[in-house]
């Protein structure tokens, strides 16, 4: 009985704190990413340059910090300009869902998430993201609905006492 009690506040806590299964980064991560950049492009190995810029772009999309999601995003989206091979798209497009999702942009990121599924129907971490949309859009709304019928009930409220305040002068 007690475990269940648990689950029951662990799972309201969680709704409310938005938590998700998608990981986080940090400005250390960003830092070593952005190192790694400039190493490869002294380097001259545009290989490596590639591969340190998906680096960067995963770390930026999952960074706490809006601006280091935006600049994922726009690399990404840059990045996607250029024709590439199907499997290194869908990574883009995921990390650009991921980017999409952070930012608070859940009707672009589902539809992100749906490309990478048409790719890749079996791909556990796309699925994974398109449920974490799914239910965020499910718990916004049903937050959305609370405060619209807390809205409704306070002019409710005000409106019977306005009543009841003219009747008792009658």
């Amino acid at each position: 009985m007690d475990a269940k009690i648990g689950q029951f506040f662990d799972s309201v806590g969680a709704f409310f704190s938005g938590g998700d299964k998608i990981p986080w980064s940090d400005g250390d991560v960003i830092a070593g990413c952005e190192r790694e950049v400039r190493e490869s492009t002294d380097a001259g190995s545009e290989e490596l340059k590639k591969e340190c810029l998906m680096r960067l772009s995963w770390a930026l999309v999952h960074s706490r910090q809006p601006e280091d999601v935006q600049r994922g995003i726009a690399m990404l989206e840059a990045s996607l300009a250029n024709s590439a091979p199907p499997l290194e798209d869908r990574e883009k497009l995921y990390l650009l869902a991921v980017g999409c999702y952070r930012s608070g942009d859940y009707s672009k990121s589902r539809q992100l998430v749906d490309r990478c599924i048409e790719m890749q129907p079996d791909w556990r971490q796309a699925l994974v993201l398109k449920k974490t949309i799914e239910d965020k859009i499910t718990k916004d709304g049903v937050i959305g609905i609370g405060i619209t019928a807390s809205a409704v009930g306070a002019v409710g409220l005000i409106a019977g006492g306005i009543v009841a305040a003219l009747a008792r002068k009658k």
